[in-house]
């Protein structure tokens, strides 16, 4: 009785159809699928992010103003004083949309260079499980790649002056006694964090209709799990 309530609970969660389509790629193929979804994802991200007002105009990756200014903002701006908090958070915004409209190369070699070791267990895994593990796998060496295409979208858009001219305010008013943290690294890693977010939303939409996708390979990689 035991066995057969295994077996049962066993076919509910992976139903014959399901285990055989699986089991019948290649690692290769599972391999190249989780490529191929991470490759359509970065791509559809930076698309969407890299452009005008891409950042600024989506309130999921609208980047607001480092922790340590923000109590400075909201005294400005009761005292009249909003161009300045948002000037600045138009100018990291722009920056933002600069840089991840040249991410894409830098993102796509990161996906070529992931050893996918545990390939079948990201596919069996939620939603956005390729998207986190290229998160947890490539972040920090892309973020250290990714730093001098922020720095020279912060100087495209005058970043560094707005930044400094805003603390600079806040200082005066008794309420920043230092500088916050490199505004460069701050847009770094929330442009990142935007690229991210957009990646998951698409393999998202990649796991819920597989066979809606262009390509064969994400049919055949994801389609058992529907």
């Amino acid at each position: 009785m035991r066995i057969f309530s295994v077996l049962f609970v066993w076919f509910l969660i992976f139903p014959p159809a399901f285990a055989a389509g699986i089991d019948a790629l290649s690692n290769e193929d599972v391999s190249g699928g989780l490529k191929q979804v991470l490759t359509q994802s970065a791509s559809v991200a930076v698309d969407k992010l890299g452009v005008v007002n891409g950042f600024l105009d989506n309130p999921k990756v609208k980047i607001p103003l480092p922790g340590a200014l923000q109590k400075v903002e909201g005294v400005m701006r009761t005292l009249g004083m909003s161009k300045h908090a948002d000037n600045l958070i138009v100018a990291m915004n722009h920056a933002a949309e600069t840089a991840a409209a040249e991410a894409k190369p830098l993102l796509l070699d990161a996906v070529k260079n992931l050893s996918l070791e545990d390939a079948r267990k990201i596919i069996l895994g939620g939603d956005d499980a390729a998207t986190q593990y290229f998160r947890d796998t490539t972040s920090e060496a892309l973020a250290e790649k990714f730093l001098p295409i922020v720095k020279n979208a912060t100087d495209q858009v005058g970043l560094l002056k707005k930044y400094n001219d805003f603390a600079a305010k806040g200082a005066k008013l008794g309420l920043l006694a230092e500088k916050n943290a490199s505004v460069e690294n701050y847009v770094t890693q929330k442009t990142l964090d935007g690229i991210y977010l957009m990646m998951a939303e698409e393999e998202r939409a990649i796991r819920r209709d597989p066979m809606g996708q262009a390509s064969k390979l994400l049919q055949d990689v994801f389609g058992p799990l529907k």
